[in-house]
This record gives C-alpha cells, sequence and structure tokens, in this order.
C-alpha cells in the first residue's frame, strides 16, 4: 500500500514516476523499499491516467462506505464490553496474588 501512497505522492507534487523518484520518497518515510515492487508498480502505472483512475474510483467507494461504517459502530460497542469484563478479571486475579 505504501508503494502506491509513494506514486499518489509523487504524481500529486507534479513529479514523473519513476522507480529511483518512489525508492526515494519511501527512504524518507524510513520505508524499507523491495526493487521488484517498485519496478512492478512503476510498470503498472506506465500509461495509465492516474487523474481519471482517481476520479472513478472515487465515486465507488462512497457508496460503499456506509455500510462498513455501519458495522463498524456496532463492533466498536463490542469491544468496550470486553474491556469492562477484562478489568474486572484482573482485579479478581490482583486479589489472589495481594
Amino acid at each position: 500500500m505504501e508503494y502506491v501512497y509513494a506514486a499518489m505522492l509523487l504524481h500529486k507534487a507534479g513529479q514523473e514516476i519513476t522507480e529511483p523518484a518512489v525508492t526515494k520518497v519511501l527512504d524518507a518515510a524510513h520505508i524499507k523499499s523491495d526493487t521488484t515492487r517498485v519496478k512492478a508498480l512503476v510498470a503498472a502505472l506506465q500509461g495509465v491516467n492516474i487523474e481519471k483512475a482517481i476520479a472513478s474510483a472515487s465515486v465507488v467507494p462512497v457508496a460503499a462506505a456506509a455500510p462498513v461504517a455501519a458495522e463498524k459502530k456496532v463492533e466498536e460497542k463490542k469491544p468496550k464490553e470486553e474491556q469492562k469484563s477484562d478489568t474486572e478479571a484482573a482485579a479478581g486475579l490482583g486479589a489472589l496474588f495481594g
């Protein structure tokens, strides 16, 4: 994912997406880069209109994001209840070890 982010950052800055440029961005973020993955990314992006790809991709996630957000709300409630039971269990164990 960080490889794609590096390419998007270069694109946003108006820079050409090349192997050395992607590697520099990753190095600046202290991410160890894999030359094979960098080469594959640059090759995959050759001839791609990134602006058009971003515009068409931004329409789809908006419709799909609503159900995901609803699921997250349900999931958020469960861990809070589990945290209480963990806290209570820890307090009980603390009493055993004085």
